[in-house]
């Protein structure tokens, strides 16, 4: 790396903004003069304030992919487990719940079906599970089985079968 001349502190930041356009980079962008005042104010060494700025470029990232997941999901709403009324349904064990909400069964390739009567908090947790599916690094698509239906019949029909199926994840036939 060839040196450079010394630069003013405003010229260092014009080419950090710079460079962090260039990079696509903007948390560290939207970060960079907040923390480097705090690593002044801290004396915290160059590996340090560096440290800090990439991990918060990646917590940034990570956390907005999580975000397109559940967007792309197509939920009808938000929901979350920890608005559910357990007390509602003393029937649904939430120590099963929680332990789904850790997406081992997504990992394992296992299906899950819900079962009950109406309103019994059915397509709360789906989309709660779902959520928490999608913040795990996993892609999830929301449908009604009557939709799903019509769109497998519709692509059997359109000769586009395999295709459709290997959309949602499955196997080719």
């Amino acid at each position: 790396m060839s040196p450079r001349r010394r630069m003013s502190e405003q010229a260092a930041e014009a080419a950090v903004d710079q460079a962090c356009r260039v990079l696509r980079l903007p948390t560290i962008r939207g970060q960079f003069p907040e923390l480097a005042t705090k690593a002044t104010n801290d004396q915290m060494s160059y590996r340090v304030f560096l440290a800090e700025l990439l991990l918060a470029e990646c917590d940034d990232r990570a956390r907005r992919r999580s975000e397109r997941r559940i967007k792309a999901a197509q939920f009808p709403r938000e929901k979350s487990l920890r608005e559910f009324d357990f007390n509602a349904n003393p029937n649904i064990d939430p120590a099963v719940i929680h332990t789904l909400a850790t997406s081992e069964w997504v990992k394992k390739g296992l299906p899950l079906c819900l079962i009950g009567d109406s309103s019994t908090g059915k397509s709360h947790l789906l989309i709660s599970l779902g959520t928490e599916a999608a913040m795990a690094g996993y892609r999830v698509k929301y449908t009604l089985a009557a939709k799903l239906v019509n769109e497998l019949v519709e692509a059997a029909d359109d000769l586009v079968l395999s295709k459709t199926i290997a959309r949602y994840g499955g196997s080719s036939c």
